[in-house]
């Protein structure tokens, strides 16, 4: 850990009135050095390193609001805590837009003086110190929650857990827990494998209790806004994890009162299964049979075979004996320029009952790493993946249109995801013929053969409602980590698939998804 400097600069023209202050800080074993005036101030900030200092606003000569701004000028992160008999708005506010870090009302008590060393000197290894306490005590939560069933609410508690301490640790990498995380997280992925092998047959065939599936979310969390708002919006954002969504979510924070639910993916989870899943409100199979055109495209062409959203969500709304006047409007963004222009637009769809947006940023973002050796470098790990997920969303046309949606008393917004993304660390050797799909998570085709270990082997297709293509077709879908890599050139294709973002398997990342309600405020 970054040691804080805990040298302390005392800053007042009546500096020997403060020496029982003084005095008590030394015994808590801060170094404290003192100034009667702005302009020495100034000068030993210059030469000596200062963790915090504590600055008179009355005094003689430079007064304690431009000694603020010349050592501000010199050292912009440094923390000044002011000192001031006076309590006049007005100087708070000079005092505030002067960056000022905290405001001390003399008398000073020595406790507050106290309270702002630790907060400035020792906030973060206080806050270090019980980050890995607590982690240390959800560990084992964890730990002895995995040896219980768990049903679809309890994994779905237990990976928000694991994601909130994701996103924690990554404001402690001092701490050293990062690697335990990762096993732990890897070791409840096996047992969740082993959950969804047993249950989503039932889930789908409705045979048991279950969780909303992709083929619901519309039903489930859309439909029901039409009868309470002008306008609904529904954003899907192409493989957002919840993680992603978390980082996002801290943005748009004073724009809206936000409502969290989640649901599962379909499996495969990916987007010619999912997100058409989304729309149609049906399962794979079901959608071969009523649009055949859906599938008509090439096996491996997941674009092609999501041209037709539009259209699926039309009929789900003429299944649901729901008319919409006027219709429906549906927008794909795939680059940026095009989504610039939506959002300079975005107002003029308020006018249609329902909007659906489908975004592709983060999709491509997870694709491109893979071949990308300069977005590798920038996003080496899901800490990094994590940041560059927010920094392309604050600059986003995403960001922007809700932004301007905000502002709409009478817009109803659903926020959520097709599917995730798990990190790829481990190859899984397939066999398979020339017609097998290329897909790095899961595969369809004949003859194919895997280590059921590492992935799960769909024999028959109707099984997990997915389409038939051919009478001996057969799916296979990755489970944990797990990527396919053929035995051909595999060293070398197992070295290029290694460490990147896929999707399609059974994973927590890729399947327990959140589904958001944006309210504006």
């Amino acid at each position: 850990m970054i040691e804080t400097s805990r040298n302390i600069l005392w800053v007042d023209d009546e500096i020997d009135l403060l020496k029982p202050h003084l005095l008590l800080l030394q015994q808590k074993g801060y170094d404290v050095d003192t100034a009667t005036n702005g302009e020495d101030a100034v000068e030993m900030v210059q030469s000596k390193n200062y963790g915090l200092v504590f600055l008179d606003e009355m005094m003689p000569g430079m007064g304690g609001l431009k000694t603020l701004s010349y050592i501000k000028d010199l050292l912009p992160n440094l923390p000044i805590v002011m000192v001031t008999k006076n309590e006049a708005e007005s100087l708070m506010e000079e005092a505030i837009g002067g960056k000022i870090s905290d405001y001390l009302l003399k008398p000073v008590n020595p406790n507050q003086v106290l309270l702002a060393c630790k907060k400035f000197l020792e906030a973060k290894k206080i806050t270090s110190e019980h980050v890995s306490r607590d982690y240390t005590q959800e560990f084992q939560q964890i730990s002895l929650a995995l040896m219980n069933p768990l049903d679809h609410f309890g994994w779905v508690d237990l990976y928000i857990k694991l994601t909130n301490w994701d996103i924690e640790l990554d404001e402690h990498p001092e701490l050293g827990l990062r690697q335990t995380l990762i096993d732990q997280k890897r070791e409840c992925n096996v047992e969740f494998g082993k959950f969804i092998e047993r249950n989503y047959r039932n889930w789908i065939d409705q045979r048991s209790v279950k969780p909303v599936l992709s083929n619901e979310v519309v039903e489930q969390h859309v439909l029901p806004e039409l009868d309470q708002t002008e306008s609904v919006f529904l954003f899907v954002i192409d493989c957002m994890r919840l993680d992603q969504w978390l980082v996002m979510e801290r943005l748009l924070t004073d724009y809206f009162f936000i409502q969290k639910d989640y649901y599962y993916s379909i499996l495969p989870t990916a987007t010619p299964y999912s997100r058409n899943a989304i729309f149609s409100g049906l399962f794979p199979i079901d959608i071969e049979r009523r649009f055949p055109e859906v599938w008509q495209s090439g096996e491996d062409d997941e674009n092609s075979r999501n041209r037709f959203e539009h259209q699926l969500l039309d009929k789900l709304l003429e299944r649901k004996k729901i008319q919409l006047k006027p219709e429906s409007k549906y927008v794909k963004i795939l680059d940026a320029e095009f989504g610039r222009q939506i959002e300079a637009s975005i107002l003029s769809y308020v006018k249609s009952k329902l909007t659906a947006v489908v975004v592709n940023f983060v999709d491509m973002l997870a694709h491109g790493r893979s071949d990308s050796a300069l977005l590798k470098e920038i996003a080496p790990d899901e800490a990094a993946y994590r940041s560059l997920t927010r920094s392309w969303f604050q600059h986003s046309a995403l960001f922007g249109m809700l932004k301007t949606l905000s502002t709409q008393k009478k817009v109803s917004i659903i926020l959520t995801t097709d599917h995730g993304a798990v990190r790829c660390l481990r190859g899984s050797k397939v066999i398979g013929d020339r017609e097998a799909s290329t897909n790095l998570r899961y595969k369809f085709g004949r003859n194919l053969k895997v280590d059921d270990r590492q992935a799960v082997f769909v024999k028959n297709p109707t099984d997990f409602k997915l389409p038939r293509g051919g009478v001996t077709t057969n799916y296979i879908l990755a489970k944990e980590d797990y990527y396919f890599v053929y035995p051909t050139d595999y060293h070398k294709y197992l070295n290029q698939y290694r460490d990147s973002f896929q999707h399609g398997g059974i994973s927590m990342e890729e399947m327990i998804l959140p589904v958001v309600k944006l309210t504006p405020k």
